[in-house]
C-alpha cells in the first residue's frame, strides 16, 4: 500500500476513494479499521471512521488507530480527509485530529485544503466558497450537527487546533508547484506547521499535489487527493490498467436521512415518479415508528426502488432537537436507518443508495461491511461502491453532493455489469 487515508466519515472516505480511482489507483476503502491485513494487489487504502461528529477526544483515538494499521501496511504518505465544507464545531474534530497525526508522524508542513473546484468548493483568502456564497451562507450555517457559521478556515482552525496556523494565499498557488512549495516552507520558518492553501481551480490543487510529494501528511477534501496519485507514478510505483465495474442485479432502495439543501431537492425530484416514505423522526423517538414498519413498505414496493427519507427543513429539525436532545436525535434516526438496511438486505434488496454522512455510516455499520471496491463515478465525489465478497453495490452520497436526478442515477448505475 503506498497512500493510507483516514476519513472522517463514510461518504467523504468513498468520495476521496473515487478521486484516487479515477486517478489510476486501485482503492479499496474499509468500514472501520481492519483486523487484518490489506492484500498486495492495494494501492491505496481508505480507512473510513465515524468520527466527524463524535466526542474530540474519542476522533483522535480512532484516528490513531487507523494511523497505526496503515503505517503497518506500508503506506508511504498519509492523508487526512474531512468534508469539503470543513463540517466542525469549534471544538472540532479536525483541529484535534490534525494536531495528533501532525505529532504521531513528526511532521512540520501540513496542508489544509478543503476545495474542491468540481464540485463548487473553492477557497480564497483563507475564506471558503460554496459555489458563488461563502460557507457560512450556503444553507451549512444551518447543519443540526455542525453549523458553519465562520467562512474564514484560518480562523476556524485556530479555534480547534493546538498547532499554529498558516496560509498559503492564491497569488502564490497560482505560479504553481514550486511557488507554493517555497511558500509552505516560509510558514514552517514561522512556526506555522498547519497551513491552509487557497484553490479555486482543479488545476490548482494537481499543482498542490505535486507540492506535496514529500510531505507525510496531507489534510484536505478529496480534491485534494488529485494531484497524489501522479508523484506514484512517476516514481514507477502504480500498475497499469483500467478497472472493470459489475453492479449487482436485484432490488434497490434508498435511504436518505440528510437535511442538506442539495439532497431535499433530490428526494423531492426522486419522489414525482418513485413510492417515498416520509420518516416523522418524533415517531421514531417515541416508538411509534420502528425500521420493521419503514422495512415492510420498502419490500412491498421493491420492484419500484422506492425511497425512506428523513430530510426535513432546517426548522423542522431544530425544533426536534431542542425537545429531544441533538445527539438523542440524531442517534435515533441513525440507528432506524441501519436497522431497516440490514432488513430489506436480508430479504434480498442488494443496490442500496444512501444520503448523509452520518446516515452512511450507520447503514455500512448496519450492513456489516468491511471493505468496498470503487467502481464508476456516479455525480462528481460520488463513486459507486461494490462489497467485496458479497453481490452488493452501494452509493454513500455526502448531504451536499450530486444533481438533483443523483437518486435515479445511482439507481440505474448500481445495477450495471
Amino acid at each position: 500500500m503506498l497512500l493510507g487515508c483516514i476519513g472522517d466519515d463514510f461518504t467523504g472516505s468513498s468520495d476521496v476513494g473515487n478521486t484516487l480511482g479515477k486517478a489510476g489507483m486501485r482503492v479499496v476503502l474499509y468500514a472501520g479499521i481492519p483486523d487484518e491485513a490489506a492484500g498486495g494487489d492495494v494501492e491505496a487504502g481508505v480507512v473510513a471512521l465515524k468520527s466527524r461528529t463524535c466526542p474530540p477526544a474519542q476522533a483522535v483515538e480512532q484516528s490513531l488507530s487507523a494511523l497505526a494499521w496503515l503505517r503497518a501496511q506500508g503506506c508511504r504518505q498519509f492523508l487526512f480527509k474531512y468534508c469539503s465544507t470543513f463540517d466542525s464545531t469549534p471544538e472540532g474534530n479536525i483541529g484535534p485530529v490534525a494536531d495528533a497525526l501532525i505529532d504521531a508522524l513528526g511532521a512540520d508542513r501540513v496542508i489544509v485544503c478543503p476545495a474542491f473546484p468540481a464540485t463548487g468548493r473553492t477557497l480564497y483568502q483563507g475564506h471558503l466558497f460554496v459555489n458563488d456564497r461563502l460557507l457560512s451562507e450556503s444553507g451549512m450555517q444551518h447543519h443540526p450537527l455542525t453549523p458553519m457559521t465562520d467562512p474564514d478556515i484560518r480562523r476556524w482552525l485556530a479555534r480547534q487546533a493546538r498547532h499554529r496556523v498558516g496560509h498559503v494565499g492564491y497569488a502564490s498557488v497560482a505560479r504553481g508547484s514550486h511557488a507554493i512549495r517555497t511558500a509552505l516552507d516560509a510558514e514552517k520558518a514561522a512556526g506555522r506547521d498547519l497551513i491552509v492553501v487557497d484553490a479555486v481551480r482543479d488545476e490548482n490543487l494537481l499543482a498542490i499535489g505535486r507540492a506535496a510529494a514529500d510531505l507525510p501528511l496531507v489534510s484536505g477534501g478529496s480534491g485534494i487527493a488529485l494531484g497524489l496519485p501522479e508523484n506514484f507514478r512517476e516514481a514507477g510505483l502504480l500498475t497499469p490498467g483500467e478497472r472493470h465495474w459489475s453492479g449487482a442485479a436485484g432490488p434497490a432502495v434508498v435511504l436518505s436521512g440528510s437535511c442538506s439543501t442539495a439532497t431535499r431537492a433530490q428526494v423531492a425530484c426522486y419522489r414525482k415518479d418513485h413510492p417515498a416514505l416520509e420518516i416523522d423522526a418524533e415517531a421514531v423517538i417515541a416508538g411509534r415508528l420502528d425500521a420493521r414498519e419503514v422495512a415492510d413498505w420498502l419490500m412491498r414496493r421493491k420492484d419500484e426502488a422506492p425511497l425512506a427519507f428523513s430530510s426535513a427543513d432546517p426548522e423542522v429539525v431544530a425544533a426536534i432537537q431542542k425537545c429531544h436532545g441533538r445527539d438523542e436525535a440524531a442517534e435515533a434516526i441513525e440507528a432506524l436507518f441501519a436497522a431497516t438496511a440490514r432488513l430489506v438486505a436480508a430479504e434480498g434488496a442488494n443496490r442500496v443508495v444512501v444520503a448523509g454522512g452520518e446516515t452512511s455510516g450507520a447503514v455500512v455499520a448496519g450492513l456489516d461491511i468491511k471493505a468496498m471496491e470503487i467502481g464508476p463515478e456516479i455525480d462528481p465525489g460520488v463513486p459507486a461502491l461494490k462489497v467485496r465478497g458479497r453481490n452488493m453495490a452501494l452509493a454513500l452520497k455526502s448531504g451536499n453532493f450530486g444533481a438533483e436526478d443523483f437518486f435515479a442515477k445511482a439507481v440505474a448505475l448500481l445495477g450495471e455489469s
